[in-house]
């Protein structure tokens, strides 16, 4: 196994070119895994430590841009206002530890379906700015996953950037896993309320071969909201509304039996997780986090 060190982003972008199977390295926390129980032995790995660029965020008017090997420890830290689902997601991430050093290019280049920060980034409608030496392309992160740990990018591309937009409304996330710390989510779900469009977004891992949304249940949401008047009046969601949307996103969901849960708890689960965090962001929608400005 060859190790490339390459000390700028643009030596990173030509290494790549020069060896397409060369598998990124930078927090380490999935890869060095794989590798330490043989399951994976790339014939290249390249180390991305030494580009400070993939380490800096910027908050901007409208999105954050979040490198990609930014810690979850530094988004818990400060951008829990701007970025609140995936503030919640990091904090559920193994160990101190592992939140030092993996960030959310790892999960997303890893693409697997439990990977924590994934339900949060397609709650909140992200984007995937990815690079090679041919150029730069921005992917939305409900085309990034293909497939079982399979994404969009090329063998030659590298991700760079993520592209959120700042909250405009209350986000949530949870996941159920055999323990608190150190543990691979049974199953997981993000929700985003978005009072600019009126629309509500999802996100549920560990649930299906890819992250996924589940389309139905915000459909079914939005025109539930939209022709009882919801988001102008702030009135609480009538039981029946909750009770449906949390059986269809039950319904998107697609898992398997393994050793960590079976499918039919998971999707149980989904359903409970989706029916609360959706009584969560709306009551704080209903008080401080309602923006009549914005929903009107």
């Amino acid at each position: 196994m060859d190790f490339l060190r390459p000390a700028s982003w643009e030596e990173a972008l030509a290494a790549k070119a020069a060896h397409p199977t060369a598998v990124p390295i930078a927090g380490g926390t999935d890869i060095m895994v794989e590798i330490n129980f043989d399951h994976r032995r790339p014939e290249y790995l390249l180390d991305l430590n030494r580009i400070e660029l993939l380490r800096e965020w910027e908050v901007g008017e409208e999105n954050v841009r979040l490198g990609a090997s930014v810690p979850y420890t530094q988004i818990m830290e400060n951008l829990r206002e701007e970025l609140p689902g995936l503030a919640l997601a990091s904090h559920t991430v193994a160990s101190p530890q592992i939140r030092n050093r993996g960030g959310v290019g790892g999960n997303l280049g890893t693409a697997s379906p439990a990977g924590d920060a994934h339900p949060a980034l397609l709650a909140a409608g992200a984007e995937v700015e990815v690079e090679s030496v041919r150029g730069t392309r921005f992917i939305p992160i409900d085309e990034f996953y293909t497939g079982v740990k399979r994404n969009a990018l090329e063998p030659d591309e590298l991700i760079k950037t993520v592209h959120v937009k700042k909250a405009d409304g209350p986000q949530q996330y949870s996941k159920v896993g055999t323990r608190n710390a150190m543990v691979i989510a049974v199953c997981a779900f993000g929700l985003a309320l978005h009072p600019e469009t009126r629309t509500v977004r999802t996100g549920i891992g560990s649930a299906a071969p890819t992250p996924i949304r589940a389309k139905e249940a915000e459909a079914f949401l939005n025109a539930a909201l939209e022709e009882g008047g919801f988001w102008e009046s702030g009135k609480i969601i009538t039981p029946s509304i909750a009770k449906q949307f949390a059986e269809l996103c039950s319904g998107a969901a697609n898992p398997i039996d393994d050793v960590r849960g079976t499918a039919k708890y998971r999707r149980h689960a989904v359903g409970i997780m989706a029916r609360r965090q959706l009584g969560w962001t709306w009551e704080q929608y209903r008080g401080t986090g309602r923006t009549l400005e914005g929903a009107a």
